[in-house]
């Protein structure tokens, strides 16, 4: 398993170190899974994608929605058919409530209540997220903190818990913080300075605006099929939506997007320092692909000592 935040460099790791292995790939994404949400979604090209196979990507149709019980379910159908090639398995991704349950298994939270979720989805509509985000950064700054502002989806669940239980959510989940990966899991992350990682960011957006991110949203918004919630909540996705209904020029779209992008790797980097046992490597501005790959495949041999 190879994570890290956006823009971090893991894909290409994962895909150099598939090569290096004759591997697959299972991308561990809650947004590459669905078709036609290429650029903003940072897919690997259809180049590297030739040359090594690669899983859970264009798996749903943007209209559909995506639950990690379902992610986990395709998960254990690619294991088994790649194993059963006699091939090793690569999976790389940064969407870290997946990656939590694939390695520690999904925590055992309180039930649910339609008529509080209910009412939460409907003040979302109304007011929009923000102040559903604000109510939980007062009873749940930790929860808060992991989710981004335009996650519907878990700021409800979160705020549904609190209101269920009286306790945050984070609290449940605190059983997570002592497990350790599942045994035929190896991890290894990617670090760089946050410097670093800002103006990466930057530059894969700019990037993405060049490679026709405008052009991209336009065209799934004119399909007959309205995006579900959640492909509609992706960043970039969400702002473009924005800008093409007339709430901020692209000028302001395209840095909205940037910060977005930024708080969402700093609620990764909040996530990932409660994964125990990762394998670390702090990646500096000398540091090659081939470098980088040259201590992941040292970290490999070592794990099998």
């Amino acid at each position: 398993m190879i994570l890290g935040v956006t823009a971090s460099g893991k894909s290409t790791l994962a895909f150099e170190l598939s090569k290096t292995l004759n591997a697959e790939i299972i991308s561990v994404d809650s947004m590459k899974v669905y078709r036609r949400m290429d650029i903003g979604t940072a897919k690997p090209p259809l180049e590297k994608r030739n040359q090594i196979p690669y899983h859970l990507i264009d798996v749903v149709e943007p209209s559909e929605a995506f639950s990690v019980d379902r992610f986990l379910d395709m998960t254990e159908q690619a294991t088994v058919d790649i194993q059963g090639r006699g091939k090793p398995v690569v999976a790389v991704g940064g969407t870290a409530m997946y990656i939590k349950a694939l390695l520690y298994g999904l925590f055992d939270g309180p039930g649910t209540d339609e008529a509080i979720r209910n009412r939460l989805q409907q003040s979302a509509e109304e007011t929009g997220l923000g102040p559903l985000h604000q109510q939980l950064t007062k009873v749940d700054p930790i929860a808060a903190e992991r989710i981004h502002p335009n996650d519907q989806k878990r700021i409800v669940r979160a705020l549904e818990v609190y209101e269920l239980t009286g306790q945050p959510i984070s609290s449940f989940q605190k059983q997570w913080e002592d497990a350790y990966p599942a045994d035929d899991w190896l991890v290894i992350g990617l670090r760089r300075p946050k410097e670093i990682e800002s103006q990466r960011i930057n530059l894969r957006i700019k990037r993405m605006m060049e490679a026709g991110l405008l052009d991209e949203v336009s065209a799934l918004l004119a399909e007959d099929t309205p995006l579900s919630k959640q492909a509609a909540a992706a960043i970039g996705y969400a702002e473009m939506i924005a800008h093409l209904n007339g709430e901020m020029d692209l000028e302001e779209t395209v840095e909205r997007i940037k910060i977005n992008t930024r708080r969402f790797a700093k609620s990764q980097r909040t996530w990932f320092k409660t994964f125990p046992d990762v394998n670390w490597i702090d990646v500096t501005e000398d540091d090659t692909v081939e470098s980088v790959l040259e201590r992941s495949l040292n970290i490999i041999e070592h794990s099998h000592e």
